[in-house]
Order: C-alpha cells, then sequence, then structure tokens
C-alpha cells in the first residue's frame, strides 16, 4: 500500500499522520510541489504524480489560497488530481488547504473567511470518534463550502471544520502539526504575521510544546479511524 503526501511547500513534512499511516503499512511517498528556491515565488510549472497509483492521496497545508490561481496555477492541476484520485476510489485526507481543495475539487467551494483561526481550537464534533474535539491547530483566513452530498461532521463558530465525502475526508485543521514543523513557519515569514495579528509566535510554540504527545495520539485516533470507517 502507497500513500502520497504532496507537499504544497518545503515546510510541510507529513509529522504523525505520516507515523500513523505507517504503522498501518503504508509506504510514504511525498511530493513537493513548490521547492524552497520557489517559495516567494511559486507561480511554476508542476507534473504531478498519477493519483492512481496510489492508495491514499493526503494534500497538505500552504501559504497560498485555493482561489489563488494567478499565482499558483498549478493548483488547477492539484483539483485534476484530487478528482480523479476520489473518482478511481483512492481515498483523500485533505488537510487545512488540502481539505479546501478536496472540497473546491469535488464542487465546493473556498472563500475568504469572516476571520481567522491561529492557535488550539476545539471543535464541535457529531463524530467525536472520527474527529475528536481537540484541540486542534488552526491557521487559516480561508474557509471552505463542502462539495454536493458531503456531511459536515465538525466546526467551529467561524466555520466547517470536516467533512466526509464517500471515502474522502477534509479537515480544515493541521493534524500534521509538531513543534518543529511551527518553528519552520515562523521562520519562513509566520513570526512577522503573527506579529502583525497581535498574536505571540513564543507562546504558540510553547503550547505546542506542551501539547505535542497528546496531540500526536489524537492526530494517530484520527487517521486510522478514517481508515477504518472512510477509507477504501
Amino acid at each position: 500500500m502507497r500513500a502520497l503526501f504532496i507537499q504544497q511547500d518545503h515546510v510541510s513534512p507529513p509529522g504523525p499522520v505520516g507515523d500513523a499511516l505507517a504503522e498501518r503499512g503504508y509506504e510514504i511517498v511525498e511530493f513537493n510541489v513548490v521547492p524552497e528556491e520557489r517559495f516567494d515565488d511559486p507561480h511554476l510549472t508542476v507534473e504531478f504524480p498519477d493519483p492512481r497509483e496510489f492508495d491514499v492521496i493526503v494534500p497538505m497545508g500552504a501559504v497560498w489560497a485555493v482561489y489563488d490561481a494567478d499565482r499558483i496555477h498549478w493548483i488547477r492541476q492539484e483539483l485534476d488530481l484530487l478528482r480523479t484520485a476520489h473518482e478511481a476510489g483512492v481515498s483523500v485526507l485533505g488537510l487545512c488547504f488540502g481539505g479546501q481543495a478536496l472540497a473546491a475539487a469535488l464542487g465546493g467551494s473556498v472563500r475568504p473567511a469572516d476571520g481567522e483561526e491561529i492557535g488550539w481550537y476545539v471543535v464541535d464534533s457529531d463524530e467525536p470518534e472520527l474527529v475528536a474535539p481537540g484541540p486542534w491547530f488552526e491557521w487559516h483566513s480561508d474557509l471552505f463550502e463542502p462539495p454536493p452530498g458531503a456531511r459536515v461532521i465538525a466546526r467551529t463558530e467561524l466555520c466547517p471544520q470536516a467533512f466526509v465525502i464517500g471515502h474522502s475526508m477534509g479537515v480544515q485543521f493541521h493534524p500534521e502539526l509538531t513543534p518543529s514543523q511551527l518553528s519552520s513557519w515562523l521562520e519562513h515569514g509566520g513570526r512577522a504575521y503573527l506579529d502583525t495579528h497581535e498574536v505571540d509566535a513564543d507562546d504558540l510554540l510553547s503550547e505546542t510544546r506542551g501539547t505535542e504527545v497528546a496531540a500526536a495520539m489524537r492526530t494517530r485516533t484520527l487517521v486510522h479511524r478514517f481508515l477504518d470507517t472512510v477509507a477504501r
């Protein structure tokens, strides 16, 4: 079995999501869309792999917006990949930007939210055995409108947080996050962004370190339940 992680940038490793899939016997394949040297100029040509060669696809987070096709024109190809995967019976687990991309690929939409969520949030879950209340790490200012036929199974006051459609699922939060990953985000423009939004980056990193073990356990449960109850 093979799991493809679509890493939109070079600072988003699979983390505990990859660990959980590896526990179930999946070979982890990482595909980087925007290399480090193009992080500030992501308008490039990308040749994506064939999703039908994998059993699970995990599109990950990004600093860009799904609807910003003029800046990341490769997003059209990624949406085609996710649509092809889902229609071919390959399960997709979309994380944050990846969850938004899954929604858009299957007939939903993505738009700016009326606010933003940055930090650790508890979600209201209809299926806590699949998506636990958390807390889960959030960093986004866009939201997804789920595709037709999807069921929303978790939400916050701001927006939907998880949806299931057939054998695929998208979430708005970052179950893959680790302290080292957050440190990389802060080093690549995140700290300046938080400063302008009056969020203390050091406090956020400290909180993330304090909840690392518990968060990884929640992620492990999420992935295993996804494989057992959603994925084919």
